[in-house]
C-alpha cells in the first residue's frame, strides 16, 4: 500500500479518537525518526518523553531480544528475577521503598489513588476521604486519573466522576489550606506540570505541602509520570527540593519504549495500606518490560546519564532564552532540565504542524500557548544546533506574515 492507502485503511479500521498528523513513522536511528520514505526527522518529542536514550540502541534491544526468547508472560502469581531486579533498582533510584508495577501512567495514578484512601480507611475507619489535587493538572483519562485532572473540558463530557475531589491552585498554599478539611486523605500534583504548560513546584511551596501532610497524617502524591527518569536533571524531580514523598508515580521513560509505569510508596504506606485481594493486574510487571526497566537503568548509571543531561541542559537552555530574546511572539520559556516550553502568542498547534510537515521536526504543544520540548536524554549540542536551525525557519515565516 502506498502512505495515502495505509491511511485510509487506518480511519476506517481504528476508533477516531486522535487527530493524527499525515505522518507514518517506520523506523528509528539515535535521535531521528524516518518515514515510509526514508525520510529523517528530527525528534524532540520523544514519544512525549518515553524514548530517553532515542531509537535503535542496540544494549537496550539486546536485552529485550534476550528476555523475549526467555519468557514474557507468567502472571502475577510467581515470582521472575527480571520483576526482582527492576524493583530493586527502582527503590534505589526513586529513594522510595516498596513499587508496584503497572502497564501505564494512568493505571499509577489510579492504584495511588486507591493505596491513599486504603490508607485513610485503615487509619481511621470508614469515611467519605477527599483528595486535593491542583488546578491545570493532568494525571491521565481513565475515570479515577481524569478525576483528579484539573482541566474542566477533560472532565466535564464525563460525569459524575470520582467524588471528594477539590481542586487547588498549583503554587499557593494559601489554595491547599482554604481546601483542607478532616477529611482530606491526599494531596496530589505533578511535581512539574507537563500537559498544563511546564510549571515546576515552588521549593517553599511543596516543602509547606509536606510539611503539612506530616502534621495531619495525608499522603503526599507526586505525579512523575513525564518529569521523572532523570528528564530534569536528578532521577526524580522532587529529588531537588528537599523532600520525599509518600507515594510516587512513573512511567514513560521508565520503560524506555515498552508499556510499564509504576507506583512507589514509603514503607509506612505499605504496612498501612493495600494487602493481598485489593489490588492487581494480568500484565503489570511482566518479564519482558520489567527486563526492560532493569536495562534502562543499567544504561543511565553505564551512560552516567544524568551528569550528561546536567551537562547539555543548560546549552538547550540558553539556545531557548536565545529563541525568546530573538522572537517577540515567543514571551518566555519554562521547565526544567530536558523538559523546556516556550511561550508563545503566535497558534502553537500551527507551530507544531509547520515544524513536522515543513521542517521535519517533531515538537509537541502543552494547553494552548506553550511550545513543549522533550528531546531524549541523549541528545548533543549537534542536536540541539539541528533543532534551532529547524524551528528558526519555522518562526521566520511567522514574522513575514
Amino acid at each position: 500500500m502506498n502512505k495515502k492507502e495505509y491511511i485510509e485503511s487506518a480511519e476506517n479500521n481504528l476508533f477516531h479518537v486522535y487527530n493524527r498528523f499525515p505522518v507514518i513513522f517506520d523506523y528509528g536511528k539515535g535521535v531521528h525518526l524516518y518515514d515510509e520514505l526514508d525520510e529523517a526527522y528530527l525528534d524532540f518529542a520523544s514519544g512525549i518523553g518515553v524514548m530517553a536514550f532515542g531509537y535503535g540502541n542496540e544494549d537496550y534491544e539486546q536485552a529485550l531480544t534476550t528476555q523475549l526468547k526467555r519468557i514474557t508472560h507468567t502472571s502475577n502469581l510467581y515470582y521472575h528475577i527480571p520483576m526482582i531486579e527492576a524493583a530493586e533498582k527502582l527503590v534505589k533510584a526513586s529513594g522510595m521503598d516498596k513499587v508496584f508495577f503497572t502497564n501505564s501512567g494512568a493505571e499509577a495514578i489510579e492504584g495511588a489513588l486507591k493505596t491513599a484512601k486504603k490508607y485513610a480507611y485503615n487509619k481511621k475507619g470508614a469515611g467519605d476521604y477527599e483528595i486535593i489535587a491542583m488546578e491545570n493538572s493532568f494525571h491521565g483519562r481513565t475515570v479515577g486519573s481524569l478525576s483528579v485532572t484539573g482541566t474542566e473540558h477533560y472532565r466535564e463530557p464525563f460525569y459524575p466522576l470520582m467524588s471528594g475531589v477539590k481542586f487547588a491552585t498549583f503554587n499557593d498554599f494559601g489554595s491547599i489550606l482554604a481546601n483542607l478539611t478532616d477529611n482530606t486523605c491526599a494531596i496530589i500534583m505533578e511535581t512539574v506540570q507537563g500537559e498544563g504548560g511546564l510549571y515546576p513546584a515552588d521549593k517553599e511551596f511543596l516543602s509547606k505541602v509536606r510539611q503539612l501532610c506530616d502534621e495531619e497524617d495525608i499522603l503526599l502524591i507526586l505525579d512523575e509520570v513525564q518529569c521523572g527518569m532523570g528528564r530534569t536533571g536528578s532521577m526524580y524531580a522532587y529529588q531537588q527540593y528537599d523532600i520525599k514523598p509518600d507515594i510516587l508515580t512513573t512511567a514513560k521513560a521508565l520503560g524506555n519504549g515498552v508499556p510499564i509505569g509504576a507506583f512507589c510508596v514509603t514503607d509506612n504506606v505499605a504496612a498501612n495500606s493495600l494487602v493481598p485481594g485489593d489490588h492487581g493486574t494480568t500484565y503489570g510487571g511482566n518479564p519482558l518490560c520489567t527486563a526492560a526497566v532493569s536495562q534502562v537503568f543499567d544504561m543511565f548509571e553505564d551512560y552516567h546519564l544524568l551528569d550528561h543531561i546536567q551537562k547539555i541542559s543548560p546549552y538547550f537552555e540558553q539556545v531557548l532564552d536565545n529563541l525568546v530574546a530573538k522572537y517577540d511572539f515567543i514571551t518566555g520559556r519554562r521547565g526544567m532540565g530536558l523538559m523546556q516550553g516556550l511561550i508563545l502568542t503566535i497558534p502553537v498547534k500551527e507551530v507544531v504542524t509547520k515544524a513536522l510537515l515543513e521542517e521535519h521536526l517533531v515538537v509537541l504543544s502543552a494547553g494552548t500557548d506553550v511550545l513543549r520540548l522533550l528531546p531524549p536524554l541523549v541528545i548533543t549540542e549537534q542536536d540541539v544546533d539541528e533543532f534551532k536551525e529547524k524551528i528558526e525557519k519555522v518562526f521566520d515565516t511567522f514574522i513575514l506574515k
